[in-house]
Formats: structure tokens, sequence, C-alpha cells
């Protein structure tokens, strides 16, 4: 895929001599809020808050402190919780600078960085626009935090941008390290793998990790994190200049795709209904 972003890919901006664990909080029906946790203290910073009570349940369970939060876009499931969350615990509430997030103190844009120094950590921030026009992830200790833009197995639909746009953030999530582990917003894993084994029903890849994913989903756990390296083998909107893809989206679209946006819109309106 071509490359969109700014961002230089490479192992050192990444790695930072970090030591965290991501936890995970469920909220609504599918939605995880993450708790990245610093590995010699209780420390936590709260990624995508959709609601408030869970959290404060879970770390009043656990005894966590938390730091600081962290907005990837302004979907309520994704921020309804963020200002109780910073009210009672007077954190600074990081988030994408264009975006109308009330709870907001520290705006962000490409090129940011949020230093943690309680978790011995730093982020870099990537603007990904596409499911809403100012979406941001965070990227650090090999770890993605990517909101609604990247799935595993699938994508965010396009609420405010462009297939455009959201072709050129995938590519800059596609260029991270294999290694990197993505931590997306909902547990979708299973529905986007019923279409990605549609677009290539002879990707061994796909359905083995179908049922790696299906056995976890039976056994109460998440099917997440992926890595970066597996949704280039398995993603379908990763893999737009495959040519099995390319063929079956020109099959299903009825005519000529041009190019890789066009084979990705066309992906992303086949998604939008199917129903497999």
């Amino acid at each position: 895929m071509h490359v969109g972003c700014s961002l230089t890919v490479s192992s050192e901006p990444f790695k930072l001599n970090a030591m965290t664990t991501v936890l995970h909080v469920r909220a609504f029906q599918d939605n995880y809020i993450w708790l990245i946790r610093a590995d010699t203290r209780p420390a936590v910073a709260i990624v995508d808050p959709g609601d408030a009570a869970p959290v404060l349940n879970y770390l009043q369970h656990e005894q966590l402190i938390p730091v600081a939060v962290l907005c990837t876009h302004h979907h309520d499931d994704h921020v309804g919780g963020a200002q109780a969350l910073a009210d009672k615990y007077s954190l600074p509430v990081y988030g994408p600078a264009t975006e109308p997030i009330d709870a907001i103190t520290h705006p962000l844009r490409e090129g940011d960085r949020v230093t943690l120094p309680a978790l011995s950590l730093t982020l870099n921030v990537i603007d990904i626009p596409g499911h809403t026009r100012g979406h941001i992830a965070y990227v650090g200790d090999d770890k993605l935090f990517c909101g609604d833009t990247l799935f595993s197995a699938g994508c965010g639909r396009l609420f405010e941008g462009t297939a455009e746009q959201m072709y050129r953030s995938l590519s800059c999530l596609a260029a991270l390290p294999d290694t990197t582990a993505v931590y997306c917003g909902h547990e979708y894993t299973l529905a986007n793998l019923r279409f990605a084994m549609t677009v290539e029903p002879n990707n061994t890849e796909t359905t083995t990790y179908y049922r790696q994913a299906e056995q976890r989903q039976e056994q109460g756990q998440p099917t997440l994190p992926s890595t970066i390296g597996r949704e280039r083998q398995v993603n379908p909107f990763l893999r737009t200049t495959v040519p099995t893809v390319r063929e079956t989206a020109e099959k299903h679209a009825n005519e000529r795709l041009n190019d890789d946006v066009a084979v990705f819109a066309a992906l992303r309106r086949w998604k939008d209904h199917f129903r497999g």
C-alpha cells in the first residue's frame, strides 16, 4: 500500500523503553476501553472512555491510579465518560485538535507526542481521518491505539471522510512494524473475518485466524489485540494491491476499478451492506 502519512516508519520512534501492559474494560455492546498500565506501578492511561461507570468500577477493584485520558475521535461511545473521569481525578484529556470534544485539555495533531512520566511512556500522534474528519491514533511501546479507523480484519465506516482519506490513513497504519499490537475500539473481528473470507475464500491465513478468534470468543476472551503483520495478511482493506482482491471487488462492483483507492471504495461500499 502507498504510505500516506508523514510519520517515519522505523523501530526507533515506537519502542521507547517503556514497560507497559494493556488492560481492557468492556462497555456498551462491543466497545473496548483500553487501560495502558505501567508494569512497575499502578498508574494507567485510559483510552477512549465511552462510559465512565465501568472504568470507575474497574479502577476501584484493581486499585489503579489514572493519570490521563486519551481520545481518538469525537463519537460519544468513545468520549462519553471522559469529562466525568477528568473531573473526578483531575486528569489531563488528550484528543484530536479539530474535533468537538469539550473535555479535551491537550489538543493534538500529527507529529505531536504525549509524554506520560508515570508510565515511562511517550506516544506518537498520527492523523488518520476517514471515519471522522479529525481522527487520530497513538503509537508507542510497539502498541497502536487506533479507535475506529483500523479494526481487526476491517476498517471503520466513512461517516465524515472520503475513501481517499481512509485509504491513506490505513496505508499509514499498515506501514508500522509487523510486531505492532493493534488495539481498536470494537469487538468486530468475527464479522469482519466473514467478509474477508468472502473477498478471499482461498486465503488460509484468514480461515485459520477465524477459527482462533472464534475459540477466543467462545472462551469469553477478546480477539484483540491483533498485529499489523497479521492485518496485512487477512484484512482486505489493507490488501487492495492483491490481484485476487481487486478481481473480486471488480466482480462485485460490476465495473473496472482503476486504482487502489477505487478498489478500497468498492470494498467499503460492499462491506456497508454485507450480511454474511
